[in-house]
């Protein structure tokens, strides 16, 4: 029975530029998160203490959402 070896390496540098790409797109997904979250803070903080009530929140639940 023969075997034939289909598996070839990876071209120079390569993986390096595959790891560079990766770090950025995560460091991108971070920051939008973060500003996601910075915007929702905003928004809700403007909101008058009877309408966070109806949505079930309090003023001290605003800084704990998106972390």
């Amino acid at each position: 029975m023969a075997a034939i070896e289909t598996s070839r390496p990876a071209p120079f540098g390569a993986i390096t530029t595959y790891r560079v790409i990766n770090l950025f797109s995560l460091a991108f997904a971070k920051l939008k998160s973060w500003n996601d979250a910075r915007i929702t803070r905003n928004a809700l903080s403007k909101l008058s203490d009877r309408e966070l009530d109806d949505i079930g929140l309090c003023r001290g639940d605003i800084e704990m959402l998106g972390r």
